[in-house]
């Protein structure tokens, strides 16, 4: 469970809980559970209220997928368990409450990492799939749920499910935000890998011309792809970046000191954000300076440098509650993607938030391959570009809607793992399957047994 919420238990035992996503608006009260075997996972699915329930695992969607206003809150981490390990095959089995953080512990010292990773890995593997993640090896390997051979789902009617790839039930499941059903178990494919650092190849884009240009041409070369973007340049810096790109590193990369112990997985830890900061604190200002010290620091070209895994995928995981330093206000993490022959749009996205000032200092850019099969699953071939925003920031509402509107009429979408506030009128437009999830949800569940403050909102 996210650390953001503040719990009072009831003469039952249960917590009555104010809860948000990890951009910290919009929280709503409802009732939390915390079930610690597939048994009481039922029992809480049959007892959700008038008001249905929703599963959870460490609080990372940005927005309100992991809320219910009155009603339900699966905590689903208590199911938390490696149940079996294939160290051979390189699978493992495991119940949907285990992190990926956990996963890297136990699986790296035998040669083996998970598939897909986003930007942090205090992630469940059950938020994983709900959300059909993706990382910087999207254009390589797709999003997680292309590595799920087998999954068990608890459903609305207590039944328990082994949903297998090329079902309906599995495409509705996958990016479904948790609106299907309860998963308990999951088998993974993993990676194989033969040390436990990246092999790191680092330059600066001058535009976002060249930095597409760089993309496009070289990233068949490389597993793991991103760019940080500097969406506070203007004029002929629009769109500078550093980007970075890399794979694992075989042992033979590694110097002698390192050879001893190749697959120890080292984590770095810095002290804790705040809980109170001062309001006001990412100003145009500090961002600007923030992202000129970034861009400038970073090398014009560097290949080759060693990295530990968690300071190239989630060096944001080293400050915990870095979500704090957007004050008590929080912040929206806006991602959308725009397909292959839409560069124009990307463009003129680029432009209006340039324009517009948006004090953001963690923004990326990826390519994306392939479509998985989810039905909301979020990648499509294309860009996507993510940021954060302060969620004070005058206008911003309105501000996002237009660039929705962009997105929309590009045959884009947004990121439901990390919307907050997308008006629902742009959602059939964005996700084409979205009656087929709908109407298997309504066979599937007709008395809206799970439910979320994102389903009501946007009446998936």
């Amino acid at each position: 469970m996210s650390a953001d919420t503040d719990s009072v238990p009831d003469v039952m035992g249960l917590d009555h809980t104010t809860v948000t996503g990890w951009g910290r608006t919009a929280p709503t009260a409802a009732r939390l559970i915390r079930p610690q075997t597939y048994q009481e996972a039922a029992a809480a699915v049959r007892d959700c209220g008038a008001r249905g329930g929703i599963p959870r695992g460490l609080g990372r969607a940005y927005g309100d997928a992991a809320q219910n206003a009155g009603g339900s809150v699966l905590d689903m981490t208590g199911l938390d368990r490696v149940h079996a390990i294939d160290a051979d095959g390189g699978t493992v089995l495991c119940g949907a409450g285990v992190s990926l953080h956990r996963l890297m512990e136990v699986l790296l010292p035998l040669g083996w990492f998970v598939p897909v990773t986003p930007g942090t890995r205090y992630v469940t593997v059950g938020g994983a799939i709900g959300a059909d993640i993706h990382g910087k090896n999207h254009h390589v390997s797709g999003s997680f749920s292309r590595h799920v051979p087998a999954f068990e789902l608890l459903t609305a009617d207590g039944g328990i499910r082994t949903v297998m790839p090329g079902t309906p039930l599995f495409d509705a499941t996958a990016g479904g935000m948790g609106l299907t059903g309860v998963i308990l178990t999951a088998t993974i494919r993993l990676q194989p890998v033969e040390t436990s650092l990246m092999s790191v190849d680092t330059e600066r884009a001058t535009d976002l011309d060249d930095l597409m240009s760089r993309l496009a041409a070289t990233d068949h070369r490389y597993r793991y792809s991103v760019a940080w973007i500097d969406l506070l340049a203007r004029g002929a810096a629009t769109g500078r970046a550093v980007l970075t790109r890399g794979d694992h590193a075989p042992l033979d990369a590694l110097p002698a000191r390192l050879r001893r112990d190749p697959l120890s997985f080292r984590t770095s830890r810095f002290p804790s954000a705040p809980s109170v900061l001062p309001e006001g604190l990412l100003t145009r200002t500090t961002v600007g300076l923030f992202n000129e010290l970034w861009y400038r620091k970073a090398p014009r070209a560097r290949s080759g440098q060693l990295q530990r895994i968690s300071a190239f995928f989630h060096p944001l995981d080293g400050v915990p509650h870095w979500n704090r330093v957007y004050g008590r206000g929080g912040f929206v993490q806006y991602q959308f993607v725009v397909g292959y022959g839409q560069e124009d749009a990307l463009r003129r996205i680029v432009r209006r938030i340039s324009e517009r000032r948006c004090p953001s200092f963690l923004a990326v850019l990826k390519r994306f391959g392939e479509s998985d099969p989810g039905w909301l699953s979020f990648p499509v071939p294309g860009w996507t570009l993510a940021l954060d925003i302060p969620a004070g920031l005058p206008g911003l509402g309105a501000f996002l809607d237009e660039l929705d509107e962009e997105v929309a009429t590009a045959g884009g979408r947004v990121y439901l793992a990390k919307d907050a506030r997308l008006r629902p009128e742009l959602l059939a437009a964005m996700y084409p399957r979205l009656d087929e999830f709908r109407a298997l949800r309504a066979e599937l569940d007709p008395h809206g047994v799970f439910t979320s403050d994102l389903s009501r909102r946007l009446g998936l």
